[in-house]
């Protein structure tokens, strides 16, 4: 994408990096820096830095760091191109669209448009003579004209070829359906529709386009539910079916249901605040985009035992967001659609504000597993709960749940908390020491969190990163660095990041970690800004630059194997710069 570096430069000149976070995040100015709770993990004590005089951020607890570019791209989960085009309207900024890769965003915006008419066709053919079929299953299951046109339901009709040659009509060729994952090619180089005699539920992206499909089978065919591939404009791990709709409710929570028919009866019945993953088990990326819009979640699947364990994955995934979890139990019904059908929509209101947090779910859920009218079972019962409430982080919400517990085991509160008491200093003694090995293990210490980023000599690779850190701080600091080639450098990505610095410097243009994220990999930028947290003395900064630069030649000394001359040599000149 060829965006003008001096439109990035001043974008992130405009974008402030605390103004932008405080956009998402309660911040709280502390000895010169923000401090706030994190939004990439769940906690309760704050542990995420905005340091604004070097233009990141970082967090403590689960390592995210960088500028203000990927801190969008990660909280909005956005490519790079996207998150500048966020920024740029946020500083009323006009971006550049006709410097990107035109080739690129055309065939974007030809998939879309591919996607839309796909969606008109099969919307047509669901009141078309040989759409019956799609018609008279989706009256059975009680959904009203209106509903199926809020949701352009459609019908795909039987037959190998009907999209495919309704598409070519409007001028869409095989490669573009192979693309958007409408049509499949077979051994002989044809192709043939993906979708036959489906009932089709278009996915909407937040938007308004449509980005792919999901058809439910008419008859014993196999699949139950086919989906849209992944294509250039659709993720089913990072899209959720109609939050589109769901964003924009005023119920203050968001309904979380296993599939298209449970949410669609849900929106008919009055709640319009339920969203589907997409033939997906609910991901990280599903969490963190629920959490953009709302506090609370209500898990809302089905009552067999899938529906139990999907729940019971995704419940640390959205309690990691910071959001609030709830978990309807469906009672006298298989799932939410049959439900509302079977009691109404006042009965399955009820059981909306009847639902219980993740803990007493999770209790719940473990006493399932025991026999409490036996007396040794039911001590393991209560040990086992114990074990699961010393997780808690508030004192008060271990003081609750013990009194609920005592109530149903018969065991005294007393008792109880003593034993949630042993779990918690047990499991604080457990993290002690692995914070102590870490400490005891300088070497680890340096090392970055990204596994293929390890530096093979860390001695070297802290004095490539000091140099990193005062060309960052200190651009003037440069002249100093004169002779000092990346080739120089022991780790590959520091060396990457001393030659990014050098070009820019060379072109007279500014060093902030915004501006660089985009020639840097995601991992990159998040050393980058783990350097540049770390404290270094400007006021020292040319004696500091020659003993940095002192330690990567006597270390490539050593590594080069040049002879003891050339390695006393170096070891020679480093103690004599030590001592200025």
């Amino acid at each position: 994408m060829a965006i003008p570096s001096a439109f990035i430069d001043e974008l992130v000149a405009r974008s402030d990096i605390v103004d932008v976070v405080s956009d998402y995040v309660t911040l709280t100015p502390k000895g010169g820096s923000y401090w706030g709770l994190c939004p990439f993990h769940g906690e309760k004590t704050a542990s995420f830095h905005v340091l604004p005089d070097r233009q990141l951020y970082h967090c403590f607890g689960c390592g995210k760091g960088g500028g203000v570019i990927s801190f969008v791209m990660e909280l909005e989960n956005l490519p790079y191109v996207d998150a500048l085009r966020l920024l740029a309207k946020r500083a009323g900024m006009e971006f550049p669209e006709g410097d990107l890769d035109e080739a690129s965003r055309r065939r974007r915006g030809r998939l879309l448009a591919l996607n839309k008419e796909a969606a008109r066709y099969f919307h047509s053919q669901l009141h078309a003579p040989q759409g019956q079929p799609g018609l008279d299953y989706l009256r059975g299951r009680g959904l009203s004209k209106g509903i199926m046109t809020r949701f352009g339901l459609g019908y795909a009709p039987e037959g190998w070829d009907g999209l495919i040659k309704a598409m070519a009509q409007k001028g869409f060729d095989k490669r573009d359906l192979l693309d958007a994952g409408l049509a499949v090619s077979n051994q002989k180089g044809g192709i043939y529709d993906r979708f036959r005699n489906r009932v089709m539920f278009p996915i909407i992206d937040l938007r308004g386009d449509v980005i792919g499909f999901g058809g439910r089978v008419l008859g014993d065919g196999t699949p139950k539910y086919l989906n849209s591939p992944d294509t250039p404009v659709f993720n089913k791990s990072r899209n959720l079916f109609a939050l589109n709709l769901a964003k924009t409710t005023k119920l203050g929570r968001i309904v979380l249901t296993e599939g298209y028919m449970d949410t669609i009866s849900l929106y008919q019945a009055g709640f319009d605040c339920a969203v589907a993953s997409l033939g997906t088990a609910l991901t990280a990326d599903h969490a963190k985009l629920l959490s953009r819009f709302t506090k609370e979640v209500v898990i809302c699947y089905d009552a067999d035992t899938a529906g139990i364990q999907a729940a019971n994955r995704a419940i640390p995934l959205l309690e990691k967001t910071g959001l609030k979890v709830r978990v309807l139990r469906v009672t006298g019904a298989k799932d939410p659609d049959e439900f509302i059908r079977t009691f109404g929509r006042d009965a399955f209101a009820r059981l909306l504000d009847q639902s219980e947090n993740y803990v007493d779910y999770n209790l719940r859920q473990l006493q399932s597993k025991y026999d409490l009218e036996d007396p040794v079972q039911k001590t393991e019962f209560a040990r086992a709960a114990a074990e699961m409430l010393s997780t808690l982080d508030s004192p008060v919400e271990r003081e609750v749940y013990a009194g609920q517990l005592s109530v149903l085991t018969g065991v005294g509160k007393a008792a109880l908390l003593q034993e949630i008491q042993r779990a918690w200093n047990q499991r604080l003694r457990g993290a002690k020491k692995k914070q102590t090995r870490r400490d005891m293990t300088p070497v680890a210490q340096v090392q970055p969190r990204a596994r293929q980023l390890r530096y093979s000599d860390p001695r070297s690779a802290r004095a490539e990163e000091g140099v990193i850190r005062l060309l960052m701080l200190d651009p003037a600091l440069a002249r100093e660095t004169a002779g000092l080639e990346p080739a120089h450098f022991s780790s590959p990505v520091l060396g990457k990041i001393y030659q990014v610095l050098r070009s820019r410097l060379q072109a007279g243009r500014p060093l902030q970690l915004g501006m660089l994220e985009g020639e840097l990999e995601r991992e990159e930028a998040e050393l980058l800004a783990e350097i540049l947290r770390q404290p270094e003395a400007l006021e020292n900064g040319t004696n500091a630059m020659a003993d940095y630069r002192a330690m990567i030649d006597t270390q490539r000394a050593k590594r080069e194997d040049t002879g003891e001359d050339a390695l006393l040599a170096a070891r020679d000149s480093y103690r004599k710069k030590k001592s200025l």
